[in-house]
Parts: structure tokens; sequence; C-alpha cells
């Protein structure tokens, strides 16, 4: 953490008026006090226990509910805390961290008492992180200091480095009609993320395939992650006006005067109203796609309404309706009586949401393990779990192993260089730099190491930003490695790849349905996709580890069994058609008016499809 000025802050032990004082001072005078100290560096990097930060977390969620939810709601009845739930929770979660770390440092602990803040430096700044688009919001020290109560004459809300923000720049489109001019369609689908996109195009490829229409809305906000023109007749696509989700502004309902309401986090009293205060620098914030202002969701709301009204679909179907965007659009979508259908596109553990709720009617889940979480985190009071697979995963069926193959070889190849005998695909996720370096640093290692000759491609994530890999790529070329183009995936490499390694990409889970080696990499703390529970993974903590799980690649390879894929991927190639089934046993009433050409096609799961599972 950094003053205005650039200085890196430490915490230091002294008194003010005889009493305790954790005051915040620059890192060098640490250097020249007799008192306890530490950098705010060092204090961030103590273990903690993840589930009591989760544990705290929900405590003061609950506080905060009870306090403010009803501050605000947009025209829709959408309260503020349910649409901004996520990015809430997530500087809710920061601000956790910093204060069970200073419970945890032992000085502290010993003699606990006010935190100083430092002058002028504002509470809410940004942490670093590998994404192109996601801002990754922070509480400051001072911050800290200020919901604990710091006198706090100078500070403003906001660091210098998010007041010096420049504008969020919209990805646009051909102009889209307005909403009274679209045609009435079936099925009305969001998007705003690539992810999103590759899953549910298939499905409604499939529902065009039977004669049944929909209406792709692309609120992608980065260019990556625009939605592809359909290819399939009966599917359209349309965007918002551009500068729907680029609109900043007060919150003046959230700027709260102090008051006595506070919420104990271990021994700290945190005030609320000043929480409030902190949260709505986010809200005020226009972040895109991902993190959608205050502003910009009562904006949504509106255009959203238009559309539906003139549209009328059946379904509603989402890939995400718990962040913004997506609990707006399920909400919006309840007030016009239609059904709404979730369909899971990444891998889920308990600890992987930012917010463990989902709205939708139907939610629709990869592998049997997930039924467990879904249900749990089900809102609807009839929602049911289906377990259908991913459609995106479809396409694994047919993937030209060959032509990935020699991509890979030329990549790694250049001159008279030749191919490495022996490739490893890295599926990266938008981490912070540093826990990036320190998977790089087990992978490389590990690779270089091992018996044989290894060379490694890294894929980046589909909203990271490749300049956080230019380091590794200057490396002294052992082993050799290589960078896959963004718009390339690691899903389009690695069939052909003699083993993939990834802490939580969920390409960890294609590769174990195509029986590559998945290296499921991190440090022991690190949360992965769970592959190795179901012997469908290694667990590499080590760069040992890489070497043993390398060493034992060459040996005959025992294809996991389709119980353990089924626990964690449904894959019969044909999830597309059974999630579009279900959209269409659904539709009830409103399908009998209207002939169905044929059946969408598949093949007998083995699986139980039906009406899915009750969540309650």
């Amino acid at each position: 953490m950094k003053t205005p000025g650039g200085r890196a802050l430490g915490i230091v032990h002294t008194e003010f008026r005889g009493r305790p004082l954790w005051a915040l001072v620059g890192e060098g005078a640490l250097e020249s006090m007799r008192a306890d100290g530490i950098t705010t560096g060092d204090l961030e990097a103590l273990p903690l226990d993840a589930h009591r930060v989760e544990t705290l977390v929900d405590h003061v969620m609950t506080e905060l509910e009870a306090y403010g939810a009803d501050l605000a709601s947009t025209p829709g009845g959408a309260g503020w805390l349910y649409a901004q739930h996520v990015p809430t929770r997530r500087l809710v979660t920061q601000l956790v961290r910093k204060l069970l770390a200073l419970s945890t440092w032992e000085p502290f602990a010993k003699t606990p008492g006010p935190l100083g803040l430092a002058p002028y430096e504002g509470f809410v700044g940004l942490r670093s992180n590998s994404s192109r688009e996601y801002r990754a919001y922070t509480v400051t020290w001072s911050g800290v200091a200020y919901v604990l109560g710091a006198a706090a004459p100078y500070n403003p809300l906001r660091s210098a480095q998010l007041r010096g923000l420049p504008p969020v720049s919209l990805a646009t489109a051909a102009p889209s009609p307005p909403p009274s001019e679209l045609p009435q369609t079936d099925v009305v689908a969001l998007s705003w993320s690539s992810r999103h996109a590759g899953t549910l195009r298939p499905v409604l490829g499939e529902l065009a395939r039977v004669g049944r229409t929909s209406l792709v809305i692309d609120l992608a906000t980065d260019p990556a992650d625009r939605c592809p023109v359909p290819e399939a007749e009966g599917v359209s696509l349309c965007s918002p006006p551009a500068a729907l989700l680029n609109v900043s502004g007060n919150v003046d309902r959230l700027r709260l005067p102090d008051d006595d309401h506070v919420v104990q986090v271990e021994e700290h009293s945190v005030h609320l109203a000043r929480l409030v205060r902190l949260v709505s620098v986010v809200l005020e914030t226009s972040g895109g796609c991902t993190q959608p202002s205050w502003r910009s969701v009562i904006r949504t709301e509106t255009w959203l309404d238009g559309v539906l009204s003139t549209v009328q679909p059946h379904t509603v179907l989402v890939s995400n309706d718990t962040s913004p965007l997506g609990a707006l659009a399920v909400h919006t979508a309840g007030r016009h009586g239609i059904n709404t259908v979730h369909v899971q596109h990444g891998a889920w553990t308990a600890e992987s949401v930012a917010w463990p709720a989902l709205h939708s009617r139907d939610i629709v889940v990869m592998g049997k393990r997930d039924v467990p979480l879904a249900k749990a985190w089900a809102r609807h009071p009839h929602a049911e779990v289906h377990v259908l697979g991913q459609p995106r995963f479809d396409a694994l069926v047919g993937l030209d192993r060959k032509a990935q193959r020699r991509y890979l070889e030329n990549l790694l190849a250049s001159g008279t260089r030749k191919s490495p005998t022996h490739i490893a695909v890295w599926a990266c996720q938008p981490f912070g730099p540093a826990r990036l370096a320190a998977q790089a640093d087990l992978l490389l290692d590990g690779l270089w190491r091992a018996d044989g000759d290894w060379g490694l491609v890294i894929a980046p994530h589909p909203a990271q930003s490749v300049d956080v890999f230019a380091s590794l790529l200057r490396r002294d070329g052992k082993p050799l490695v290589a960078l896959a183009d963004p718009r390339v995936g690691a899903r389009s490499l690695l069939a052909a790849a003699d083993a993939l390694a990834s802490a939580y990409s969920t390409c960890g889970i294609e590769a174990a349905l195509l029986d590559v080696p998945v290296l499921e990499i991190g440090s022991p703390g690190e949360r992965t996709l769970g592959l190795a529970e179901h012997a469908l993974a290694r667990r590499c903590t080590s760069s040992a580890d890489v070497v043993e799980a390398l060493s034992e690649i060459p040996d005959p390879h025992h294809p996991a069994t389709q119980t353990a894929k089924d626990g964690v991927c449904r894959w019969r190639g044909d999830s597309a058609a059974q999630v579009a089934q279900l959209i269409l046993r659904r539709a009830g009433h409103a399908m009998r008016h209207t002939p169905v050409h044929d059946e969408a096609h598949g093949t007998d799961s083995g699986l139980p499809q039906g009406e899915g599972v009750h969540a309650r």
C-alpha cells in the first residue's frame, strides 16, 4: 500500500494521550523505531483461515443488509444490495481480510487499539490484477482506520489511482434497433463474456433447428468478449445503446451521516454508515459490464424492460445470474412472468463464487458434484437443478488433434530450433501478477527438471492482459516457452497437449474428459478445480510434484472411468440439445400453440433428465 506520494506504508505501535495507538507511517520510518511495527505488505501476506474469512464476510453482509438494504432500489424494485451484491461483497472481503490480519499479528493481538490513518490517502483503491477490464477494488489501510472510527478531515473517498482512471472504453457494435422495433422471439439470452456466448450459442442453435427463435442481448464492453454474429437462422443479435454501461455519478442515498450502528469483526467495531460510504465509491464508478455503476443498473433495467415487453419471450437464458447484470435480468424477467434458465458456464466450488446465490427457476449444472452446491445456492422458491453437462463442451467430440499439435509445435519452433518432444499447455486465470509468477516458477522449474524434452505454451484467459507474461518469455530458453494467441484459447490447444496445467481453469475439465493428463498447480492452500479428488488430475504444490507427475505420463495411460467423469461433467456431445429440450418442456402451454417441427436431437445420457431435482 502506498501513499499519494508513492511511499510504502507501515503500521507502528505508539501512544496518544497515554492510550495505545497503531499509526500508519512511511515504511522507512519503521527502521528507526524501536516499537513494534510491520509493513502493510508483510501484514497482508500473513496466512489467514479462509473459512474464518468467509464466515466473517457473511456476518458483515448480513448486518449490512439489515442496516441499509432498503436505502435505494431500481424503479422495478431491485434493491441496491441485491443488484450490487457481488462488487459490495468483494470490497467487504478485502476489508475483512485486513482486519483479520491485524487480529492475527501478535503485537496487535497483545495490545489492541485504534488505528490512525495517513492524511490525504483515499479510502478505496485498486489492487493489481491481470484482467483487461475487471477492476479489483480494495479498502486502503486509511480506509480501514476510517471505518473503525478514525477522524478523517482531509482524506478523500477515492485514492489518487482511482481518481486518475480514464473513462471506461466501451466496445460498440453495429447500431441496434430500439426495443420497440425488435421482433417477437421465444427466448432471450444475455451474454457479456466470451464464455457466456460459447455456452449459450449451441443451445440457441438447437432451438433454431426445431423452429424456435431467439434474441441474444450482447452486453459485453470488452471487444474480445463480444458475441459473434449468429450463424443459425432464427437467432438474432442486439446490443444496448453504447453509453448504457458507461454512466458514473453519485448515489446520494448511500452517502450516510455517521451514527452508532456497528458490526463486530473479531475485536474490531466497523461503523456501518462509513462502510456504506466506501461501497458507494464502487457503485458510483462506471466499471463496464462486470461492475456497472448504480446509474447504469437503473438505465439497463429500463432498457431491458422495453426489450422484454416487445419481444415477449417465454424464457430468459443466462450463464450468470449472480453478478449485477445477471441478477437484474432475472429480477426483471420475474416481473414479466418469464421463466429463467441458468446454464453453468464454469466450474464451481464452495469457495469459488463471490455470492453463493442462484436466482433462476431452472439451474443447469455440469456434473453430479455440482448438484448439492446448486441446491444450497438456489434462491427461487421453485428452483430445480438439472445435470445436463456443458453445451460448450459438445464441440470436443470433433476436435482435430493433429491440427492443434501442429499449432503448438510451430509456436515453440523458430528458425533452426526444433519443437520440444513433449509440450505442456498452461491454461491461465486472470490472477494478480504475484500469484501468476509463483505458479509460473512452480511449473517452469518442474518442466526444466523433468526427464525428456519439455516445452510450455501459455494460453491466456480470455479476459487476461498478455502483458503480464512478458517476463516469462524473456527467460533463458530453459524450458522453451511460447505465448498462444489469446483469440485461440486453451480449449483450442489442450487436445494435443501432453499435459495441461492449471489452477482453476475449466479447461482442466475439458482436458480430463479427453484423457489429457492434468496438473492442478498452486500453493498447498490455493483453490483448484478439485479434479484430483476425482482421480482426474494430479495436485502439484511444488516443482518436485510436477516432476513426479510428468514422469508418470509415459507409463500406459489408463483413462478415467465414466463414473469419475460424470461426477465432474456429464459429457455425451448432446448437452445443448438437452438444455433446448428443457426449455421447450418448461415453456409448456406456450409451446402447444405453436407446432414443433422436430424434437431436439440427443442421446440417452444414462442420467436423470425429466424435470430435474427440486432445490427444496
